[in-house]
């Protein structure tokens, strides 16, 4: 059934990812999984790709599967300038483990990463703040840290991805999720909200202007889907410390973005119910990777009842459905569900990825049903 003019393999994806979020694909939505993560895994593991997809290149594959990509890759367009005071260098302690050391006037900063013996990712053994003094530095350097667009980096990345989908970047974290996730750990973050409240506040009123920074040079680029790459989870990050914090700067951040007409959306990729009944003041477009049960902590009625019929729900699948412990007819429910709930404000993805021990096939079967729907409606 390719041969359709509406199939995925016969359109300009990029064309269909910004006529859906723009209301303006006539009811069609596009079908968008993310599987970087199974393909890096498997190449780290040595493992043969099934066929036909061994030996391709990621965009090769998507192209294979009949889907659009979710190009991230587009990120590196935004380049951070540090204070020509600012030194950046690192240090091998061991074979794993790499110090990463920022020297500032006012003081340095370090970390520590070791890396997996399981993939080509690292993880954290000591973190970039430790104290209020690591704080005050860090502090220092957002201050002072500019932003410029890398056209070449555009260029680069466009012809490695042609028309598979619109360009994407996600933004820095934000605030309690910066601490969180990039410089503090968790546990470290809380102590210091309550320990010393006033410089986590005016870190994170600095933060807030160097995103503005950014935000001046993304609203002048050819970007236009911008995502606010936080990896929110309820279970850490309270409904207090999301009002406090996290919401004002999200709304501070959409209307600065929608000025420019951008399409703004926040990555929520834990347990959520909590955080639900705040979608609506969040000033954001959508939420990308809600994940549903068998998966996550809800139903998708209660995420519909939460989005109403304003935001865009980006993915929607549970990631585990992909994988052969449950039934193809388990995933094709899901995926029918959700596109009967939330079409046409929906660009169908996993939530998350596709993990290491999915199913690639199963890519195609959620793509028919896509296209079998883009059909009908268009049909109409």
């Amino acid at each position: 059934m390719e041969g359709r003019s509406t199939d995925h393999k016969n359109l300009n994806l990029a064309k269909l990812h910004r006529d859906v979020i723009k209301g303006t694909a006539g009811g069609k939505i596009i079908w968008q999984p993310r599987i970087g993560c199974w393909l890096q895994d498997k190449l780290f593991a040595g493992e043969k790709l099934p066929e036909p997809y061994d030996g391709m290149t990621l965009p090769e594959i998507y192209k294979e599967l009949g889907c659009s990509a979710r190009i991230y890759d587009y990120n590196g367009c935004f380049v951070a300038v540090d204070d020509q005071r600012v030194r950046r260098y690192s240090r091998n302690i061991n074979e794993r483990q790499i110090e990463n050391v920022v020297e500032t006037p006012v003081g340095k900063i370090t970390q520590i990463i070791e890396t997996s013996l399981n993939s080509w990712a690292s993880y954290i053994k000591k973190w970039w703040i430790t104290s209020e003094e690591d704080m005050k530095v860090a502090m220092w350097i957002a201050e002072r840290q500019e932003w410029k667009w890398n056209q070449e980096h555009y260029d680069r990345t466009y012809k490695e991805w042609g028309d598979l989908g619109a360009p994407t970047i996600f933004m820095p974290r934000v605030n309690v999720q910066h601490l969180f996730v990039d410089v503090m750990g968790v546990e470290n973050a809380i102590y210091a909200i309550y320990d010393y409240p006033k410089t986590v506040e005016k870190y994170f009123q600095i933060l807030d202007e160097n995103h503005d920074r950014l935000i001046d040079v993304i609203n002048e680029s050819p970007i236009d889907i911008i995502n606010f790459g936080d990896n929110v989870h309820a279970g850490t990050l309270s409904p207090n410390l999301f009002k406090k914090y996290v919401l004002p700067s999200y709304q501070r951040r959409c209307e600065k973005l929608h000025r420019a007409g951008k399409f703004v959306h926040a990555h929520w990729d834990g347990d959520v119910k909590p955080l639900l009944p705040y979608v609506q003041e969040c000033g954001l477009d959508g939420i990308e990777a809600v994940t549903p049960v068998p998966q996550g902590d809800v139903t998708l009625e209660e995420v519909k009842q939460a989005f109403g019929d304003k935001m865009f729900l980006i993915d929607g699948i549970a990631a585990i459905l992909f994988d052969k412990t449950f039934s193809e007819d388990d995933l094709i429910k899901q995926a029918k569900e959700v596109i009967d709930l939330f079409a046409p404000k929906l660009i169908l993805g996993i939530s998350d990825e596709l993990s290491s021990t999915g199913d690639i096939n199963r890519i195609k079967i959620v793509g028919q049903i896509v296209d079998n729907y883009n059909a009908r409606i268009s049909n109409k």
